[in-house]
């Protein structure tokens, strides 16, 4: 990769004029957002012209232009400028936090099981910061370097990676009380009913019956949704009859919000496990996380 001299860098103060300027397309505005006078801004951005060895900026009398090569650099730099904000809020409000435990977890098993799991840990881990990424599929998306701990499904071997089973994995079908599908000993059980489809388990509905011992050879119609989350909702809204893992719904079974719609329950998929880097089994905030997780459970 090219290295560019010290000299080269631009200030801050001139990105930052430069971005205003060419955002309200006038030195003008810039001036009054910034606080400086006209004749600063110009002079910014005039310095920095003279780095990039280039014009940002069509000057008219009345108003400015962006140059097509300042136009790429405006949306660079706003880019940057955007960057280094993220990072100084990130350091402010977390300045006292001696670590960053970076998660990640199926967005559905975060929000139905993971969030309330970790309810009081940072009152009582203070110097430890949650930070918490959606993870959709049964594999590591993210740098294993960058991971600290993981909720996965699966089957346990991830490479790389240390697992720790919390439970298995049981679908059932569940769907509203208003909705009453035929008995599945009903050879028109299938067409009886709208079958919600998850792209998380595309052959759900397939495995589910024929672990049943139905054989099916249709179309699977109905609306399909990205997550579990979504598929739950659906099915309390009443849009058919839903297959999700068990531990998603017993709220709503609980309360009468759903019900299942037929007993059988497929129990051969699988299961969640709490994962992390191998390398990192002895990292202090690793280990207070998977320590409080296993009083979870």
């Amino acid at each position: 990769m090219r290295k560019i001299a010290a000299s080269k860098f631009p200030s801050m103060t001139s990105l930052r004029c430069f971005e205003t300027a060419a955002r309200h397309l006038s030195f003008t505005h810039a001036a009054k957002e910034l606080y400086m006078t006209q004749s600063a801004v110009g002079k910014q951005v005039a310095l920095l012209e003279s780095i990039l060895d280039c014009n940002l900026f069509i000057r008219h009398k009345q108003r400015l232009e962006l140059t097509p090569i300042g136009e790429r650099f405006f949306h660079d730099t706003q880019d940057a400028l955007n960057k280094v904000e993220e990072s100084v809020l990130n350091v402010l409000a977390h300045s006292h936090a001696m670590a960053t435990l970076k998660i990640v977890s199926h967005p559905t098993f975060c929000a139905r099981w993971l969030i309330p799991a970790l309810k009081g840990f940072s009152k009582a881990n203070p110097n430890i910061h949650l930070d918490v990424h959606d993870q959709v599929g049964d594999f590591i998306h993210t740098d294993a370097s960058e991971l600290d701990v993981g909720f996965l499904h699966g089957h346990g071997v991830w490479p790389g990676m240390a697992s720790i089973k919390l439970f298995d994995s049981h679908f059932v079908a569940v769907c509203t009380p208003e909705l009453n599908p035929l008995p599945m000993s009903d050879p028109n059980c299938i067409d009886s009913v709208t079958l919600i489809q998850s792209r998380i388990r595309p052959h759900g509905w397939l495995d589910y019956f024929a672990s049943a011992n139905m054989s099916w050879e249709g179309v699977f119609a109905g609306p399909r949704f990205d997550s579990f989350y979504d598929v739950v909702h659906a099915a309390i809204s009443g849009c058919g009859v839903a297959l999700v893992p068990d531990i998603f719904v017993k709220e709503e079974l609980q309360t009468g919000k759903l019900k299942l719609a037929w007993s059988h329950m497929l129990e051969r998929n699988g299961a969640y496990y709490m994962v992390h880097p191998s390398n990192k089994s002895d990292v202090p905030h690793v280990k207070t996380l998977i320590e409080w997780i296993k009083q979870r459970f």
